[in-house]
Parts: C-alpha cells; structure tokens; sequence
C-alpha cells in the first residue's frame, strides 16, 4: 500500500512547492555549497520547513533531486565514450568528464560521500551515487579485461579518489590543480603496457 501512495501524482499545488523547492535549492547549493541550509532554502522557496522535508526528508535526498539531471548527462557520457573509444580510452575520458562534473557541484562530492550516515530515503537502485558508480564500474570493468587499467582497482576507489580531489580543489580560483591530480590517479590505474 505504501508503494501505491508513493507513486501517485502530486496535486498541482504540491507539485508547484517541490518545484519551487528544487529550484531554490539548485541557486542555494549553486552559492553556498551542499551545506547550505534547509531552512533557508523553504524560506526563500516560500514554504515552511515541514513542506520542505515532506517532499525532501533528508539533505541527501534533495541533493538527490537536484542533481539528478545533470548525473543522468554524466552517465550519458559515460555510455556515448564506451560506443565511441577503445576501453582505456573511455574510462581515463569520462573520468575528466567527472572531474569537471564534481568541480561544479560545490560539495556535492563531501556531502555524497558521506550522506551515509544519515538515514537514506532514496531506494538505492535511484541515488546519484549508484547510478555513477554503475557507470564508472562497467567502463573500468571493459578498461581492465582489455588490459588498459590495472586489475585490482576497484570502482569505490577510483570514485573515492575523484571525490578526494573535488573536496581538495573545491576553494581554487581556476582547475588546473585538479586536472593535474586527476593525471596522477590515471597515471596510477593506468596498466603498465598502456602508453601515457
């Protein structure tokens, strides 16, 4: 019965404050990162913080909702450089693909990586986390057996590792330091047969 209530739509006004919330939101977390405040966002999106946490229960959740567009082009990408290039080639691609991606999403990548300490609303199978990990896994999994990466990388890894690198260049006024980090972990999954 719960799945049922779940799934039906949203009365138009209901729909008109989750939009409002999504779009306050996406501007709030634009300025001030994924830590800014929930209360703040139901402020400015003219609701009370009860409304905001019936459509979002959790931070995570409307990180979730707000990022989700943008992680579905991620995840295109991902599919369009596995079609297009050899193995190696389209994993080391999509992951400056990424890179960029978690350089423009101001904490997304601290609050993703350790939203798991509050309790998840989202099912699993939807989280922006899972649907990039799947991406990332199955281009380092062609990466590996065709002998461009190394085997005993794991994808939470090398996720971890272009995570580490957002949160440290997170403040910087250009990418550049971020783009020679991310040479170095290819550098590190790279085979060794594999040319740089």
């Amino acid at each position: 019965m719960p799945d049922t209530a779940a799934r039906r739509p949203l009365r138009a006004d209901a729909r008109r404050n989750r939009e409002r919330i999504l779009t306050t939101a996406q501007e709030a977390f634009a300025v001030h990162g994924a830590g800014a405040s929930l209360e703040e966002i139901a402020r400015r999106a003219g609701v009370g913080s009860a409304t905001l946490h019936r459509h979002f229960p959790s931070r995570r959740s409307l990180l979730e909702a707000v990022f989700h567009d943008r992680v579905e082009a991620l995840c295109a990408k991902a599919r369009q450089h596995a079609q297009e290039s050899e193995p190696g080639t389209a994993l080391f691609s999509w992951l400056r693909d990424f890179n960029a991606y978690a350089a423009t999403c101001r904490g997304l990548a601290a609050s993703l990586a350790h939203g798991d300490r509050e309790p998840e609303p989202v099912r699993r199978n939807e989280g922006c986390t899972t649907v990039i990990a799947d991406a990332a896994g199955e281009l380092l999994r062609r990466a590996q057996l065709s002998g461009a990466a190394r085997p005993g990388v794991r994808v939470e890894e090398l996720l971890a590792l272009v995570g580490t690198i957002a949160l440290a260049t997170e403040h910087r006024a250009d990418d550049e330091q971020a783009r020679r980090l991310l040479d170095m972990v290819i550098d590190g999954v790279r085979a060794e047969r594999q040319e740089p």
